[in-house]
């Protein structure tokens, strides 16, 4: 007796189309709440489309893109079932990379890689990224869900995103405007944003066996609530900043710590301070130090330790800065300053001690 088969499917393949257009209908509505006038079409199409004609008001326009991630963050988020602030994290590091330069944030598109979708799920994640889209004054035009069964696990996700900005040529922020005498102000973070939970994750949970469940009395909250603080999202800030006050430079501060996102934007023949005495790094901070029995220098090396944007100003702007930054409720203060690169070989160094 021969026995009946079935063919094969897609579907039976692990991958489920109906559940992926059930996320696009999902997720519309938060889409829609972040478009530009020079937004063309909607969700569905094969690519967004933006007006370019809205650039003629620019004499010489540069278009200035960046790429990236939100690393093992979003295993925190997985573990909680907590979707919707991953997002922030992801237009956060896109966009304020992109405000860096000076540069306008216009769109983005995101791309969500899933062990399978599940449609509120997914359309959670992207109500994140819409929300932080608005936070950062630029659109999502499109984006790709993807499902990859027998690579990640059905709970497994992962988010990455592109976005575009426009800045004029003869006000591009960078090395080449930074002057001996320049103020170093720093923008406080939220918490860790997005980088070194690679290292977090292993000291806390793997050496220090803490769960997310857990109530950390020097947090005031439990270490998942903590974990998963959405970045702060700094374009609106530094892009009024510089049009309030006269800005040579901005860094932000992701992978490589302070010292090192700064040094990018000191030119060869300049040297950055940053007095640590000037504040005071958060709890979580001295949590992962202490647990981990992490010394400073490599705590300072991985994450933000407080700050997440810095700007480089000359002195004459640091009262109007500190103003301005302070109108948009921005914690800011003066960390530092732009010496002659003299005998240091590195483009910023971390002097004194942290503020108790």
């Amino acid at each position: 007796m021969t026995e009946k088969t079935t063919g094969a499917s897609y579907a039976a393949a692990g991958v489920d189309i109906e559940a992926g257009d059930r996320a696009v209908e999902l997720m519309k509505e938060w889409v829609k709440k972040t478009q530009r006038p020079e937004v063309l079409g909607g969700l569905g199409g094969f690519a967004g489309l933006f007006d370019a004609s809205a650039l003629k008001r620019y004499e010489r326009p540069l278009l200035a893109s960046a790429t990236d991630g939100v690393g093992t963050k979003v295993d925190i988020a997985r573990q909680l079932g907590v979707y919707d602030t991953i997002g922030h994290d992801l237009v956060a590091m896109v966009m304020d990379d992109i405000v860096v330069c000076g540069a306008e944030p216009l769109f983005m598109t995101d791309y969500i890689c899933v062990g399978k979708v599940h449609p509120e799920r997914v359309a959670a994640i992207v109500k994140g990224i819409a929300e932080g889209c608005v936070l950062a004054g630029c659109a999502l035009v499109g984006g790709e869900t993807a499902e990859h069964p027998g690579l990640l696990g059905p709970d497994d996700f992962d988010v990455a995103g592109a976005g575009t900005g426009v800045v004029e040529y003869d006000r591009l922020l960078g090395a080449d405007r930074i002057r001996t005498g320049d103020a170093v102000i720093a923008m406080a973070s939220s918490g860790l944003h997005s980088n070194g939970y690679s290292l977090v994750r292993h000291v806390l949970f793997d050496r220090a066996g803490m769960s997310l469940e857990s109530h950390v009395e020097e947090l005031g909250r439990t270490l998942g609530e903590e974990l998963l603080e959405p970045t702060k999202i700094y374009s609106l800030d530094c892009m009024a900043l510089t049009r309030t006050a006269e800005v040579h430079a901005y860094s932000h501060i992701t992978g490589g710590g302070l010292a090192a996102n700064l040094a990018r934007v000191i030119p060869d023949h300049l040297h950055a301070t940053v007095d640590r005495s000037t504040w005071t790094p958060g709890a979580v901070f001295d949590l992962v130090g202490t647990a981990g029995r992490v010394e400073q220098l490599e705590l300072e090396k991985t994450l933000n330790m407080g700050v997440g944007m810095m700007a480089v100003v000359p002195q004459q702007s640091v009262d109007v800065a500190l103003t301005a930054l302070a109108d948009r409720g921005v914690d800011a203060w003066v960390a530092g300053e732009i010496l002659d690169r003299g005998d240091h070989t590195e483009g910023a160094t971390l002097t004194g001690s942290y503020a108790s």
